[in-house]
């Protein structure tokens, strides 16, 4: 698709925010171009409308050049979301193109974990056993039901994360009858995730043996939250402050 300063905005900006695309910055004097253009060509229609590639001619666009910052060509650019995402300059290897769209396009396990079902967060590990964004939510399913010790299993194989050790934590909390933990494990359960918090921030200065896990729990919470969601902020604070 050949893009003007005219259309831009349109097919590559608004664009880019359904599906990743890839701009060719090229001109037809330059020899490099016409050896990467029909390479590109073929791995982005490769992938079946998972990329889009939009070609733009450097000497009848000079202003899409001068903002992109085009000094040399070919010079490739990867849109997401309306930002640059990824780049390179000069003709590559096919091999290199396959790893460039490949870093652009979701991968089926990427896919899977955005279905989030069982079966589907089950087929991801097989693919890629190590994703915790798989692992963490299925033990989640896993424990709901009651199959404690497979989830288990299951966060074992993603040490070091905080999400992974934040479940764990709330696993082995999870037949402790003190009332404000109690409370707060319902509460974060049915989604209210600042009233878990404030439970679990209030129950941690007397927590005595269970002390670290409360702390991993309120952790693994805090590492699903934006970093700068007011509550993740005010939550830190809060937790800094009973921990030191």
């Amino acid at each position: 698709m050949d893009v003007t300063e005219a259309t831009f905005q349109t097919a590559v900006i608004d664009r880019s925010s359904t599906v990743p695309v890839v701009v060719d910055f090229w001109a037809e004097w330059c020899g490099p171009c016409r050896q990467l253009g029909p390479v590109i060509e073929r791995a982005v229609a490769a992938r079946a409308g998972k990329v889009e590639l939009a070609k733009i001619d450097t000497d009848a666009n000079p202003g899409l050049a001068r903002t992109y910052g085009i000094q040399s060509i070919p010079a490739v650019k990867a849109f997401k979301d309306g930002k640059v995402a990824a780049e390179f300059v000069g003709a590559q290897p096919p091999a290199a193109i396959e790893r460039f769209l490949d870093s652009l396009v979701p991968s089926e396990a990427d896919e899977l974990v955005v279905n989030g079902d069982e079966a589907s967060l089950r087929r991801a590990l097989e693919l890629e056993p190590s994703r915790a964004d798989a692992a963490v939510p299925l033990a989640q399913i896993l424990f709901d039901r009651g199959d404690t010790d497979e989830a288990l299993t299951l966060l074992e194989g993603v040490p070091g994360t905080f999400a992974a050790d934040g479940l764990k934590a709330r696993i082995a909390l999870q037949d402790l009858t003190e009332p404000e933990l109690s409370s707060a494990f319902e509460a974060l359960d049915a989604g209210d995730t600042a009233r878990a918090l404030e439970l679990l921030l209030t129950a941690l200065p007397n927590s005595d043996g269970s002390r670290e896990d409360v702390r991993k729990v309120i952790v693994g919470i805090l590492d699903g939250l934006a970093v700068d969601d007011p509550l993740a902020r005010e939550s830190r604070r809060k937790l800094a402050a009973a921990l030191y």
